[in-house]
C-alpha cells in the first residue's frame, strides 16, 4: 500500500476519522488544514484525521509529514504510484478504526464545517450515509461544470436509479461497518468511484441522507478535473456499470 505514519491519541478510541485524499495540493495544503482544524477542534467527538497522499510530485507529502508530526490527531498512508481518487479514499476507510468515517476534498470547496452535523446524524443512527448535497453560488467561470453536474446526475438518476442524490459530491461520511460490504464489492479506483458507492449502497439497502451545502469554486488552484475527457470517462463509465448491474444484479 504505501508509507505510513501513525501516532496514538493517547491511546483512546476516535469517534470518527477524516479522510483527505490528496495529489498536489502544495499551493493550498496549509491554509486548508489550518481550516480544517480549527473546526474539528471545537467538536466534541474525538476525530482523526488521516491523509492519503496518492503519488504527489510536489511538496504535499513533505506538508503532510510535518503536520503529523506536530499534531497527534493526525496520521498519514502514502501511496507508492498514483493509483486513483477512489482508491485513495478506500484506503483511508480501510485504515480507519472509528465506526463512523467520512472524506471530504482539501481544496474546501465545501467548508468543513459541516462535518460535526453530519457526524452527529450517524451517531444518532439516523442513517448510513450522508452526503453533502451541492449548492452552487453560480460564477461564471464555473458555470459550465455546473451545467455537466447537473446533467450527470439527471443521467445517473435515469439510468442508474439514484433518485437525484448527488452521487459525485466529495463529501460523505458513512457507518463503516454497514458500508464495507459495499466497499468490497466497489470496482472502480478513480472519479467514477463516488457514483459507484452510491448506487450500490442504494441497491443493498443502505439508509442515505443528504444535507445541503454550500459549494463554493476555487479559482486560485488549478482542478484536478479535466473537463472535456473526465467527462466522456464519466459517461463511459455509467454506461459500462449500467451494463454490469443489468447482467448480474448487485
Amino acid at each position: 500500500m504505501g508509507e505510513k505514519y501513525c501516532w496514538s491519541i493517547m491511546n483512546r478510541q476516535v469517534d470518527y476519522s477524516l479522510i483527505l485524499p490528496c495529489f498536489n495540493e502544495a499551493s493550498h495544503f496549509r491554509g486548508s488544514v489550518a481550516q480544517i482544524l480549527s473546526v474539528l477542534s471545537l467538536s466534541r467527538y474525538w476525530y482523526e484525521i488521516i491523509f492519503v497522499d496518492d503519488g504527489s510530485s510536489d511538496a504535499t507529502r513533505k506538508m503532510i509529514e510535518s503536520v503529523c508530526k506536530k499534531n497527534p490527531h493526525c496520521r498519514y498512508v502514502f501511496h507508492k504510484k498514483n493509483i486513483g481518487r477512489g482508491a485513495a479514499v478506500a484506503t483511508g476507510i480501510l485504515e480507519s478504526n472509528a465506526p463512523i468515517v467520512g472524506y471530504m476534498d482539501i481544496d474546501c470547496e465545501v467548508s468543513p464545517f459541516y462535518i460535526p452535523s453530519f457526524v452527529q446524524i450517524l451517531m444518532e443512527h439516523r442513517a448510513d450515509i450522508v452526503i453533502g448535497k451541492r449548492i452552487y453560488r453560480t460564477h461564471v467561470s464555473s458555470i459550465v461544470r455546473e451545467v455537466l453536474s447537473v446533467g450527470y446526475r439527471t443521467l445517473v438518476s435515469h439510468l442508474l436509479g439514484t433518485d437525484g442524490i448527488d452521487t459525485e459530491s466529495g463529501y460523505k461520511f458513512f457507518d463503516k461497518k454497514a458500508f464495507l460490504p459495499v466497499l468490497a464489492a466497489i470496482h472502480n479506483q478513480h472519479w467514477f468511484w463516488d457514483t459507484e458507492s452510491i448506487v450500490l449502497s442504494k441497491r443493498r439497502g443502505l439508509r442515505i441522507v443528504e444535507v445541503p451545502v454550500l459549494f463554493l469554486r476555487r479559482t486560485d488552484k488549478q482542478s484536478s478535473v479535466r473537463l472535456i475527457s473526465d467527462t466522456l470517462d464519466y459517461v463511459k463509465n455509467v454506461w459500462k456499470f449500467y451494463r454490469r448491474i443489468r447482467k448480474r444484479p448487485l
